[in-house]
């Protein structure tokens, strides 16, 4: 079955709001020991806030390092689940359940997954033609 990224995004709130969010703690938990439950989920993680970023460029053979993340939005990479689903509409109804999708500016962006396999018959191919 492939596997599905799914980025949650929201953006940065005051502490306020971020404790009304840290009460659906609950509501995290449960979802998470479901697709447990259900073998469809691969990995999670929640990140640290944006500020502790550091993004990395090489231009001209310089390695550049830049304080915080690559560009400037008011919705933040948060967190990120990796679900191996049997399909993307699976993956999308997966998607759905979570809770930061609800609030408001939140989202889930879901990507398939390169399957490993497919880089393998890439690298063969290229061989092959050299």
């Amino acid at each position: 079955m492939p596997n599905y990224l799914l980025m949650l995004y929201a953006p940065e709130v005051e502490p306020a709001e971020q404790a009304e969010r840290e009460a659906e703690m609950p509501l995290w938990l449960e979802l998470n020991e479901s697709l447990q439950e259900a073998g469809l989920l691969v990995a999670t993680g929640r990140l640290r806030p944006v500020e502790t970023a550091t993004t990395v460029r090489v231009r001209d053979g310089e390695t550049e390092l830049t304080d915080g993340p690559f560009a400037v939005t008011k919705e933040v990479l948060g967190g990120y689940y990796v679900l191996e689903c049997r399909d993307l509409d699976e993956a999308l109804e997966q998607a759905a359940r979570i809770p930061l999708a609800r609030y408001r500016g939140g989202s889930v962006e879901v990507r398939p997954i390169v399957d490993m396999s497919e880089l393998d018959a890439l690298r063969a191919a290229a061989a092959e033609r050299a």
